[in-house]
């Protein structure tokens, strides 16, 4: 890959991966509510996922979900899903009318939740079947595909962390006054839920 196409595809990643999805609104959610650590946490967990989608693509069952439509179908409407199951949950727990923290939840469901968020995530599904598959060699053997691949995609990883850990910090600078307001935890709950239940709503509508 020359310096103009490395360019091209840093800058692209950057653009395409930092662009508000379900990802970034999951960490940022996270830290708003429950502090960095948990943003970082979700950071981690989201690219987690993204290795997933790296090994996937490079063993080539990408071209295999790319030919069948029905089943991008059925992975956008399971991520929908997901983030409408997380929006019920957190608009159903338990509230107080006085200010204080949202209930935190534990760090290993934070991660477990935000590997899920990604894997289900169309955008990111998207990515490694249209946007990567550009930057590779025309007429690479399959051993030379593969390897570039893995390249790609521990680049677009390295990217999507950066742009992740950015999230978390950002979101926890702002979530610093949003948990300190005197606002009661349902309204904070409302809100997350409010955000949940958008993106599925949203994520339902692309899929068909």
């Amino acid at each position: 890959m020359g310096i103009a196409q490395l360019l091209g595809f840093a800058g692209t990643t950057v653009v395409l991966v930092g662009m508000p999805g379900p990802n970034n609104l999951y960490i940022s959610l996270r830290s708003l509510t429950q502090g960095r650590r948990a943003g970082v946490v979700s950071a981690l967990a989201i690219e987690t996922g993204t290795l997933v989608y790296i090994v996937v693509a490079a063993m080539g069952l990408a071209t295999l979900v790319k030919a069948s439509p029905a089943l991008f179908t059925a992975i956008t409407v399971a991520g929908a899903l997901y983030l409408a199951f997380l929006g019920v949950k957190v608009l159903t727990a338990p509230t107080t009318e006085h200010a204080g923290r949202v209930p935190a939840a534990p760090l290993g469901k934070v991660f477990r939740d935000g590997v899920v968020v990604n894997l289900l995530n169309p955008k990111a599904a998207l990515f490694f079947l249209a946007f990567l598959p550009q930057f590779t060699s025309r007429g690479a053997g399959p051993d030379q595909l593969r390897n570039e691949m893995l390249l790609l995609g521990v680049g677009a990883l390295l990217i999507g962390l950066a742009l992740d850990l950015s999230y978390a910090v950002g979101a926890d600078a702002i979530g610093r006054r949003f948990r300190s307001a005197r606002t009661t935890t349902r309204w904070r709950n409302r809100f997350v839920a409010a955000v949940y239940l958008g993106l599925s709503a949203v994520a339902l509508i692309s899929a068909f």
